[in-house]
């Protein structure tokens, strides 16, 4: 379930998601730094969180954090509903070791919200829209015993309109298949406008994999975007970053990115992914993923290593098989 992979600019998956606006090795145009940082600042949000460790400080010594990026499904085709999580993937950055990770949660994981435990069982994916980035937060740290250092949400017209300014993405589709009025064919490199790359990350019930394989397109779609790095000095433009500032929150600060894009440079040489595997069970009359505690602990484990910290037994909040 995980793989090495080297990337030019891998700490693009959260940078540019979030319009940090790297040009380069993180150089900033600084005639527009007062406009940018004032932009920046537009998509800044607290969680309400407690932070778990000392998150300026890891960042000052060049430490490894953790950052839970979350996508909804709004801002595209009119929703402007508050939505759930569609995606939620935890990165860790480690400069020191040369290594970033990805781990993907799937979306109907079954859990114990907190705060919301009289709704129990409950998909993952509902703590974003109850509570917020906060219970999303706290479920994931509850969940696996990780902490999360960061957040970052992006809806989907966001990140339709980040595609857009950067001319598109080239896919390789991993499944021939037609969706939203557009057709894919497996195997066959394709380019495709923000629309496009939507629909493609977005289906979900066609797919043999499920929600597993719906991961791995949008995983795809993400890293397409990173190998567009040299086409991101065309994000350099103060009425598209206004447009997004209501469709991106996060607790980064615009210190904080500035130091990453500076900073955690060399995060980029070895990316490994891998994904919570569950199986499917129907629970209070809805379809969820189960994991084994097993299973749980390899994802806590493997979280935990990409941050440089010691063994700890897996969390308590998600449904899981002790005989597995």
């Amino acid at each position: 379930m995980e793989r090495r992979k080297r990337k030019h600019t891998a700490r693009n998956v959260i940078l540019v998601i979030i319009l940090v606006l790297i040009v380069g090795g993180g150089v900033y145009a600084m005639h527009r730094y007062q406009s940018l940082k004032n932009s920046i600042d537009n998509t800044f949000q607290a969680s309400g969180v407690s932070k778990q460790r000392n998150v300026s400080k890891q960042i000052k010594d060049k430490k490894p954090i953790s950052i839970l990026l979350l996508g909804t499904d709004t801002g595209a085709q009119k929703r402007t509903y508050k939505g759930r999580t569609d995606s939620m993937m935890i990165i860790t950055l480690d400069p020191k070791n040369d290594r970033t990770t990805v781990t993907s949660i799937p979306r109907d994981t079954a859990v114990t919200i907190p705060g919301f435990e009289g709704e129990a069982p409950s998909k993952i994916n509902a703590a974003y829209a109850w509570g917020s980035s906060k219970t999303t937060i706290q479920t994931v740290q509850q969940m696996l015993n990780v902490p999360i250092d960061f957040y970052a949400l992006i809806n989907m017209g966001g990140m339709q309109k980040v595609i857009d300014e950067v001319n598109g993405v080239d896919v390789t589709p991993t499944l021939s298949f037609k969706y939203e009025g557009y057709k894919f064919t497996k195997g066959v490199k394709t380019h495709m406008d923000g629309a496009k790359a939507l629909a493609y990350s977005r289906m979900r019930y066609d797919d043999p994999n499920n929600d597993y394989g719906r991961q791995t397109r949008q995983r795809q779609v993400l890293m397409a975007l990173v190998k567009k790095s040299g086409s991101i000095s065309t994000l350099i433009n103060q009425t598209f970053i206004n447009s997004l500032s209501s469709q991106i929150k996060t607790d980064l600060t615009f210190d904080n990115l500035k130091s990453l894009a500076q900073n955690y440079r060399s995060a980029d040489k070895t990316v490994k992914e891998t994904h919570l595997q569950g199986h499917g069970k129907e629970l209070s009359g809805q379809d969820m993923e189960v994991m084994t505690k097993k299973e749980l602990q390899r994802v806590t484990n493997f979280v935990r290593s990409g941050l440089g910290l010691s063994y700890k037994e897996t969390g308590t909040a998600a449904l899981f098989n002790n005989n597995n």
